[in-house]
């Protein structure tokens, strides 16, 4: 075998190994047991696209359970939620700026909220079990009152006319958009 035939073979291999190791990295997110997910939706002329994980309650309490009250949470599973808005809207009567942005919540009992992070493409907690947003990178945050919904085995968001809502286990959140 020459050089230039030894040249060509060892860069086959590194080529085949690159593409391996990154169809390995990429993994089926479908087959995830939260697997990804997308609500989208026209208010008033924006398109809002939120992109999550859909995780399923599986017998599990989840509010004030698996998801605590009164802390951030990645409003999903797996990465940060993403809301992203192609114009600048109204979000429960304040201004949010079109773009991308990570979506983070706060449950409570009687009030929520909601909030619009800038940093995007983050995993959605760290190792310790909270959430992965850096309070300096929030653009907006509103407050949303849950309301009590018929059971709702995944998590799910839907885009309605009127904004968005956030609905699993027996808890359906909306937030106004205009």
């Amino acid at each position: 075998m020459n050089v230039r035939q030894t040249k060509r073979v060892v860069l086959t291999v590194l080529a085949l190994i690159v593409t391996t190791l990154s169809t390995f990295a990429q993994g089926d997110k479908a087959s995830r047991p939260s697997p990804p997910a997308t609500a989208s939706g026209t208010i008033g002329g924006a398109t809002i696209t939120i992109t999550y994980g859909s995780p399923s309650v599986k017998g599990r309490q989840i509010w004030g359970g698996l998801v605590p009250y009164d802390k951030a949470w990645r409003a999903g599973a797996n990465e940060a939620t993403i809301f992203e808005t192609d114009k600048a809207i109204k979000v429960a009567g304040k201004e949010l700026p079109a773009g991308k942005y990570s979506l983070f919540a706060v449950p409570g009992e009687k009030e929520w909220q909601f909030i619009f992070n800038s940093q995007t493409g983050q995993w959605g907690i760290k190792r310790g079990g909270d959430s992965n947003r850096d309070p300096a990178n929030d653009v907006l945050t509103v407050n949303a009152k849950p309301d009590k919904s018929s059971m709702n085995e995944k998590l799910l968001y839907e885009v309605t006319k009127k904004g968005f809502v956030l609905k699993w286990e027996n808890l359906e959140v909306p937030v106004a958009i205009k």
